[in-house]
């Protein structure tokens, strides 16, 4: 099983002419994976809820040397742990389910932990103000989001 510098698996889609390969955790880590395979870097799209991805240039991913963004409407702002901003989301959501559960001050940083370990976390937004946290995975099947990854492309041989 192949995985990216965060330790989490690689995806990898079969298609007739070549296979895809997703889930990268960075700009950087999609390049060095392209170099090693002798692929070539490509965006593609989840759209309409399933996981069966197509090349597309849609989100500008490769010339804004990102690794994954969500459009899922103007109303939804979906924060993935690599963007700036998610740590200030993530403090606050941890002091808010602390206060729920009625954590002492001193366990409430041993919560930070949860979110900080979860698999590619990703928060959700909606009006500015929380809906959900989710996965980088499951972020395919909500909202109607359209998702899109940076991706190497290697022809089959």
């Amino acid at each position: 099983m192949e995985t990216n510098a965060e330790n989490q698996k690689i995806n990898t889609y079969e298609f007739e002419d070549q296979v895809i390969y997703t889930g990268f955790s960075s700009f950087t880590d999609a390049e060095e994976c392209a170099q090693s395979k002798n692929g070539n870097l490509v965006e593609v799209a989840f759209k309409d809820g399933n996981d069966n991805p197509f090349i597309t240039d849609e989100a500008g991913l490769i010339e804004k040397k990102l690794h994954y963004v969500v459009k899922a409407g103007e109303e939804y702002k979906f924060i993935h742990s690599s963007d700036p901003g998610f740590r200030d989301y993530a403090d606050e959501l941890q002091k808010i389910k602390a206060k729920l559960r009625g954590d002492a001050p001193d366990e409430r940083y041993l919560a930070n932990f949860e979110l900080e370990n979860a698999e590619d976390p990703i928060i959700v937004l909606k009006n500015g103000e929380l809906e959900s946290v989710t996965s980088r995975e499951r972020s395919k099947y909500l909202k109607n989001a359209n998702v899109y990854e940076i991706a190497v492309s290697v022809p089959k041989s």
